[in-house]
């Protein structure tokens, strides 16, 4: 319990000074924000402060600080640690350079981002990249939250799936404020309020919670039950807790309504932390279950666990409520994923979103290619397990360019870049670790990879990733951008 404790306040904490620096760094200031200087009714349009912090928690709390922490907590207590800093000095700090710099660029995409402070000859490259994850992530949030809604009932999926389906559409077609903007203030209550009730109902078996090896410090990365290291496979599986590159296609959303760059850190890096709060009781609860039921620990099959701790924790009534905030996790943030992937084909293609018609073209193709992804991905467990992982592994990517982009728009701006190279630099390690060291013998289910030694593939990708970020960081020193001209891109 006290590792437990002791990661809660470094998040708290590290909201209040953290990201107090971060925010210092990046200097906020008065200028008129997208929803001000450039409305137009359906993406970019004033929205309240308190709202704005709802719509993003939701977009980027997804499934992952649910079931990713339930299946990550395998590793040891000492997730209970590395889960928060790697919160506060990352995923916080990417979520936040995601959207301000987005800001300062009429609400632009990564893609746009990319493109101005990375070079255009990877911007083709990194176009497609996003919008085949965003088309997994979507796929993935239609398929899970459907599995949990009918908890075997085989017979009842496809109906599932077809109202999750005509939700997503009517939330990715219409201005945000009519449908996001007014549902998720119900769908934040039923978040919460679950998080509570599990919280409340981890309370009787807080003795089954295990604490850090102090004395063999050492043996606190070897738990895994399968064997897995820590590095690179913890960073992956608990993607949402720690950080995830999905977050920085969702800031933007949020970047197009808000009012003031002085709300930045609370909804940028302030609801990343209570993301992680999130985490970190469904981590708790997954390690109490595994104590309660050792045998569990050998299942890899999140929705059913998920499903088991809830029933195990809490009354059969508050049980099914907690089961129905994941389900709102899941589906807060396919759709958004699904509204994101529309904006970057239409920057992309220069489509108009304002007229009906050029919208509707352009989010038909969209559901088509996920219909056939759910219905790929539902041919057997085994091909919705390469699914899942494909989309763990590529998200951590698209953090990786989020971050670089980060890295180039601080030294451009003259400003402290450390705070976005440490992790911009173990991210571009671990995603370069993981495909050097995965293959589909060496982890189950895993994308295709080079299946290296440990340490043959851990040091090539330490030397890979330096290379990586120091040539960003020295072709961005040579550049100098205007801040005050920066506003609306070119």
């Amino acid at each position: 319990m006290i590792s437990f404790l002791i990661g809660i306040f470094i998040l708290v904490a590290g909201y209040f000074t953290y990201g107090r620096l971060v925010e210092r760094i990046f200097g906020p200031d008065e200028r008129p924000t997208p929803a001000i200087g450039a409305p137009d009714g359906v993406d970019r349009l004033p929205l309240p402060h308190w709202k704005n912090m709802l719509i993003h928690l939701l977009n980027i709390a997804g499934i992952g600080p649910v079931i990713g922490v339930i299946l990550g907590i395998k590793f040891g207590a000492i997730v209970f640690i590395l889960l928060p800093i790697g919160n506060v000095i990352g995923g916080a700090v990417h979520d936040y350079f995601s959207g301000m710099i987005s800001m300062r660029h009429n609400g632009a995409n990564t893609p746009l981002l990319v493109r101005r402070y990375l070079g255009p000859r990877i911007y083709h490259v990194y176009a497609l990249f996003l919008a085949i994850t965003l088309l997994l992530v979507g796929t993935v949030f239609v398929n899970t939250p459907a599995n949990i809604l009918v908890q075997g009932r085989e017979q009842w999926f496809w109906v599932a799936v077809a109202v999750i389906f005509i939700y997503y559409f009517v939330s990715a077609f219409f201005p945000i404020d009519q449908i996001i903007g007014r549902i998720y203030p119900i769908f934040g209550a039923i978040l919460l309020l679950s998080s509570i009730a599990v919280l409340i109902g981890l309370l009787p078996h807080t003795g089954l919670l295990k604490e850090i090896n102090l004395t063999n410090f050492g043996s606190n990365f070897t738990q895994h039950p399968a064997g897995e290291p820590v590095i690179p496979m913890l960073f992956v599986t608990i993607a949402c807790g720690i950080i995830s590159g999905f977050h920085s296609t969702q800031a933007p959303i949020v970047s197009r309504t808000m009012t003031s760059e002085r709300q930045g850190r609370a909804v940028f890096y302030g609801m990343m932390i209570v993301e992680g709060l999130i985490g970190m009781i469904w981590a708790a609860g997954g390690m109490a279950l595994y104590a309660h039921q050792k045998e569990l620990l050998a299942s890899g099959n999140g929705p059913m666990l998920l499903t088991t701790l809830a029933n195990w924790l809490l009354h059969p009534a508050l049980a099914q409520f907690a089961l129905l905030g994941v389900v709102v996790l899941a589906i807060t943030s396919g759709d958004t994923a699904l509204r994101s992937l529309r904006l970057v084909l239409a920057e992309y293609f220069s489509i108009d979103q304002k007229p009906i018609v050029p919208r509707l073209l352009t989010t038909l193709p969209i559901f088509a290619a996920v219909f056939l992804l759910l219905i790929w991905s539902n041919a057997s467990p085994d091909t919705f397990k390469v699914l899942w992982n494909y989309f763990s592994w590529s998200n951590q990517v698209i953090a990786v360019f989020a971050l670089l982009v980060a890295v180039a728009w601080l030294r451009q701006h003259g400003k402290p870049a450390w705070v976005a190279v440490v992790p911009a630099l173990f991210m571009t390690f671990i995603v370069l670790d993981y495909i050097l060291f995965v293959s589909p013998t060496a982890v189950q289910g895993a994308p295709l990879g080079f299946g290296l030694r440990p340490q043959v593939a851990a040091s090539l990708a330490a030397v890979l990733a330096a290379i990586i970020v120091w040539l960003v960081w020295y072709r961005s020193g040579t550049v100098r951008e205007d801040d005050q001209t920066a506003a609306i891109p070119k």
